[in-house]
């Protein structure tokens, strides 16, 4: 007892020297800085190539998100943009979907105070390729403007229908990409695990969480009630457990988790009521849904409810987009 006694005060000792931070462990078991997790905070929305890249438009239509969408942002009382800025893609042909667009959209977001992570879908049909677009995002500067994060969208399949081949491209991805961010924080947006190992176990059978966990810090599982039906389609119980079955599968009670809610325009203030329910239960980080165009005018006055309240004559003009 008196040895556990003294190595409990030498622990205490060293964490009072280190400034109270933790630090963690990668995939080589080499101990890194805790990473900064500021960005995965509180209110976020979603902003997809869909939504503001005029290649992506049907005859030639005007995208339903623009730079000047950043200050209704701002007013709803948004903290964090999710940016779709890189696309594998035939109409995003270079590194990022549209790179005045994206830098402008940047630049905006944080004049108006927002911070912007940048996400990516990698296809896993070229790693290479994957990595080339994910460090294009984490080298982008614009006047001293940076992404103040980088997420990875795990959802593809098609390109690599063998499971077992796809975790070990998917695993290769993410250590270079560790590699390539060294101490930044990285985050996951993942299948809910409650879609993988109860609504549909076909669709990515053994999902690799315990080999992912060393390399990523927050994960944002796409707890899409919407799309569900009976049970599931409750929030409360889709997105709780979801995040129960996250953290067990991480082997992490702890796991950092920023929820991604339902699609927008088919979610209502009960669903978002229950989501914030959730995010205060299980203690998330932060909490969103998908995505800022099919977001109704009325929605975001419940969805930042714990945060910022009701501010008088908020509004978001807008219409609806693809949610893919």
């Amino acid at each position: 007892m008196r040895v556990r006694s003294l190595l409990t005060v030498l622990a205490l000792v060293v964490t009072a020297c280190s400034g109270g931070a933790t630090a963690e462990s990668d995939g080589d078991d080499e101990v890194r800085p805790a990473p900064d997790l500021g960005p995965y905070r509180g209110l976020g929305t979603w902003v997809d190539a869909f939504d503001y890249g005029p290649a992506f438009q049907a005859f030639g239509t005007q995208p339903p998100v623009a730079p000047e969408s950043v200050d209704d942002m701002a007013r709803l009382g948004v903290r964090t943009l999710f940016l779709q800025a890189a696309k594998d893609d035939e109409r995003s042909p270079d590194l990022l979907v549209d790179e005045e667009l994206v830098s402008a959209i940047l630049t905006r977001a944080h004049e108006r105070g927002l911070r912007v992570v940048a996400w990516y879908l990698p296809t896993l049909g070229d790693v290479d390729a994957d990595l080339r677009r994910l460090r294009a995002l984490h080298e982008l500067e614009v006047d001293g403007h940076r992404f103040d994060g980088l997420a990875v969208d795990v959802e593809w399949t098609r390109d690599v229908p063998d499971p077992e081949e796809r975790n070990r491209r998917l695993v290769e991805l993410s250590r270079r990409l560790r590699d390539l961010v060294g101490d930044e924080a990285l985050g996951a947006i993942v299948f809910p695990p409650v879609q993988l190992e109860v609504v549909n176990p076909n669709l990515w059978p053994s999902f690799p969480w315990r080999d992912l966990e060393p390399y990523y810090d927050v994960w944002l599982p796409m707890a899409y009630w919407t799309l569900r039906e009976g049970d599931y389609r409750d929030a409360y119980r889709y997105t709780e457990e979801s995040i129960r079955r996250l953290r067990a599968n991480l082997g992490d009670p702890d796991a950092p988790v920023h929820p991604i809610g339902g699609i927008g325009d088919d979610s209502s203030p009960l669903d978002y009521e229950l989501l914030h329910r959730t995010v205060q239960e299980h203690d998330a980080l932060g909490w969103s849904v998908y995505d800022f165009a099919t977001t109704s005018s009325a929605g975001w006055v419940h969805l930042r409810a714990p945060e910022t309240g009701d501010p008088a004559g908020t509004d978001q003009p807008g219409s609806p987009s693809s949610t893919s």
